[in-house]
């Protein structure tokens, strides 16, 4: 079963010329028990897609289903979902420990155990007592996550849970999010725009610009086949650049010759040199990472708004 699919998922805020086409035939498909990161610039209908799933926003045609259920229809399937939509909002003057108490009462779910046991876990256990007023907005993207895994949900939503956190932090949220895949088996959809961090953190991806998403799948699917940058050390330099240079587009740069080629040509490379005599002392391969391949597809698909 997949955790979330949606079919042509469209919305058109406005009419006729003050139309906005905030999403465009939207078609996901999230298996459970993955990290899913839905990428794209700021305006591309991240936040949108959200609150569609949520119900929070009507589609203006198309289908949208967590665990198999149509969002529009039983709303008990939301007890399955735990979500942190934009930035998210608590009372100033409570501290964090009772502002998730007041969350779990209204829901029918309070424990203050468990309360605790996420504030240790999303790094706010010794800010627990703290008013919310006085936390970073980092604390406050914190204590949104933990507000969204009150209800031990199966698919957590998150739309940038990086958000305000230092390079520590952000690690340690990493490895955080990975934990409640790996460890929990719960399924989680994180909206960004911080590509790197992505990368490192999930399963699969889509990519969504102007409202349409533009490509999906896994990251390595997404880079294999991509051109990867080579660098070689040789000698005799000029013989292998005379070798190569009917081949390959080369380039001389200092002692090294530098070239871009899919990376299941580079055995077949250094194979042709080696049986022509040339001495290879290094071979760097320098694989496009996921920003630049966001920014391939994104140009091409016309840029940002």
């Amino acid at each position: 079963m997949t955790a979330i699919k949606t079919h042509n998922l469209t919305k058109t805020f406005g009419r006729g010329k003050e139309s906005v086409h905030a999403l465009k035939d939207i078609n996901l498909e999230v298996p459970t028990g993955k990290v899913f990161g839905f990428l794209g610039p700021n305006g591309a209908g991240k936040t949108t897609t959200i609150r569609v799933l949520m119900n929070l926003v009507h589609p203006t045609y198309g289908q949208a289903y967590i665990f198999g259920e149509d969002v529009q229809g039983d709303s008990r399937v939301f007890k399955k979902v735990g979500a942190m939509v934009e930035n998210p909002a608590f009372y100033g003057y409570m501290n964090g420990r009772d502002n998730l108490a007041v969350l779990a009462r209204t829901a029918g779910m309070f424990d203050l155990e468990r309360i605790d046991g996420l504030l240790e876990e999303v790094g706010l256990g010794r800010s627990a007592h703290r008013p919310v007023k006085g936390y970073s907005l980092g604390m406050k993207q914190r204590l949104g996550i933990a507000a969204a895994l009150l209800s031990s949900p199966e698919l957590v939503l998150l739309d940038e849970p990086t958000n305000g956190l230092d390079p520590a932090g952000i690690q340690e949220m990493r490895r955080f999010i990975r934990g409640l895949a790996e460890n929990e088996g719960k399924t989680v959809f994180i909206c960004s725009h911080l590509l790197y961090e992505v990368e490192q953190v999930c399963d699969q991806v889509a990519i969504i610009n102007k409202g349409e998403i533009i490509q999906q799948g896994t990251v390595n699917e997404l880079l294999d086949g991509e051109h990867a940058d080579l660098r070689l050390l040789v000698t005799p330099r000029q013989r292998a650049y005379d070798l190569l240079a009917g081949k390959y587009h080369l380039e001389m740069k200092n002692d090294w010759m530098t070239t871009s080629l899919p990376p299941d040509e580079v055995p077949v490379l250094v194979e042709f040199l080696v049986s022509n005599g040339i001495e290879i002392h290094q071979v760097i391969q320098k694989q496009q990472s996921l920003e630049e391949y966001f920014m391939t597809v994104t140009q091409e698909d016309g840029g940002n708004d």
